[in-house]
């Protein structure tokens, strides 16, 4: 036993995605529903529209990058300010606190040959970085 809109459901042949209020009669010369052009346009138009969202999208998070960059930069900055005061800090306390044990010019040539050795030490460790990086560039060739 089948319900009436059952059986109307059957009946019907008509393609389902039409909106509800569409009669093809009205159309008009033979015409079934928008033409192949007309879905080209549209989905031309789509595609603009999408582009133009996804440019506005870019924009404002490039944007709040750059804010937030602005910020980060300030505190390296200030951060780096810091830590530069406080290794100039310890080395005049170091200085002072072996004035007694090696007098102020031992105390002094002690302190600056302590900075210029951990100097040499970093830039040697900074040389090597670099090679790494030029040898990952380079072919095998250049040798």
């Amino acid at each position: 036993m089948v319900d009436s809109e059952t059986q109307d459901r059957a009946d019907y042949e008509g393609p389902l995605d039409l909106p509800d209020d569409y009669d093809p009669e009205e159309d008009g010369e033979g015409q079934h529903g928008p033409s192949l052009t007309d879905d080209l346009f549209a989905l031309l138009e789509d595609g603009k529209t999408y582009a133009e969202a996804e440019v506005a999208y870019q924009k404002s998070r490039a944007g709040f990058t750059a804010n937030r960059l602005k910020g980060a930069i300030a505190f390296g900055l200030g951060a780096f300010g810091v830590l530069h005061l406080a290794l100039i800090s310890f080395t005049v306390g170091a200085v002072i606190a072996l004035m007694p044990l090696l007098g102020p010019w031992g105390a002094t040539g002690v302190v600056t040959l302590a900075l210029i050795i951990a100097g040499v030490v970093l830039l040697m460790l900074l040389k090597g970085r670099i090679d790494d990086i030029r040898d990952a560039f380079t072919d095998g060739n250049n040798e």
